[in-house]
């Protein structure tokens, strides 16, 4: 299998929200970036996947295996942060260690000590005098320390501050250095997506919108800058999204070097992965 993660057309019904056919796929020594605005469908998107709320309908496989209950061995190969502590906050890394110890066959202590050093936590406080940031770096911590294959991180980066989020994302770069590990990353810090991630998936209302190469929309998508006379002579078919402000209409396209050739008379400037998220977010769809 070359991929680690596959979904297939993962669905559930809320009363007032629908995760509706999510799919997508992530090779062995990626990073997969999962964006979307608070409410798209992110998190439920990640405890789906990892059984944690039933599914209706939809297959996931890891390594081409569905993950049951009875699948330890499967679940000691993914390593899962999500934006908050899920142990006792009375607790201290050292008890954790030891707690962890038992709980996993790969554990290996030697190499959470490391990553207590390297993140600077004291091994003997309790977690309740840790700053979020510092919980944040625990997690992550206990997630790398039982050598997992896959990474599932959401929000990981969530309350840190530049320097540490820069050395965090160097962690996880060095992690899928070795090519049978891969990461899923929710995160609504997209330039963190883009110093790292491989691919992104954009999910808007609960659907896929895109799952794409990164490099394609940083370097292909592009936003054309004109006013109303050009805009109207714009190929509608060629936009993926637009938004129109009191001086200009803001366009966006997936190939800017042709934009920039066709409508001379516009400016064509780059687009970020967050540009591109506010635009499908918050602008219209006209073809």
């Amino acid at each position: 299998m070359d991929a680690i993660l596959q979904v297939d057309g993962l669905t559930k019904h809320y009363p007032d929200f629908m995760l509706d056919h999510v799919s997508f796929s992530i090779p062995k020594g990626a990073i997969m970036g999962l964006i979307g605005e608070n409410g798209a469908g992110k998190s439920t998107t990640i405890k789906a996947i990892l059984d944690l709320i039933r599914k209706e309908e939809g297959t996931v496989t890891f390594w081409g295996q569905e993950l049951r209950s009875d699948a330890k061995q499967l679940k000691e190969e993914i390593g899962v942060v999500f934006d908050g502590v899920n142990f006792y906050e009375t607790l201290t890394p050292e008890q954790i260690g030891k707690i962890s110890n038992s709980a996993y066959t790969q554990w290996d202590p030697p190499v959470y000590q490391d990553y207590l050093k390297r993140f600077q936590l004291p091994a003997r406080k309790e977690i309740k005098t840790f700053s979020k940031g510092m919980k944040m770096k625990l997690c992550i911590a206990i997630a790398l320390s039982h050598h997992p294959k896959l990474l599932i991180l959401d929000e990981a980066t969530s309350g840190l501050d530049p320097v540490m989020r820069d050395d965090i994302l160097e962690v996880f770069l060095d992690f899928v250095q070795d090519e049978n590990h891969s990461i899923l990353m929710s995160s609504h810090i997209t330039t963190d997506l883009e110093k790292i991630a491989d691919y992104i998936t954009f999910i808007h209302h609960g659907k896929v919108l895109f799952c794409k190469p990164k490099d394609e929309l940083r370097y292909q998508y592009g936003i054309i800058r004109c006013g109303s006379a050009a805009f109207d002579a714009i190929d509608k078919t060629e936009i993926l999204a637009c938004r129109k402000s009191d001086y200009q209409w803001d366009v966006l396209v997936a190939d800017k070097e042709k934009a920039k050739r066709k409508y001379k008379n516009t400016v064509v400037d780059d687009a970020s992965i967050d540009d591109i998220l506010l635009l499908y977010v918050k602008g219209e769809s006209v073809s």
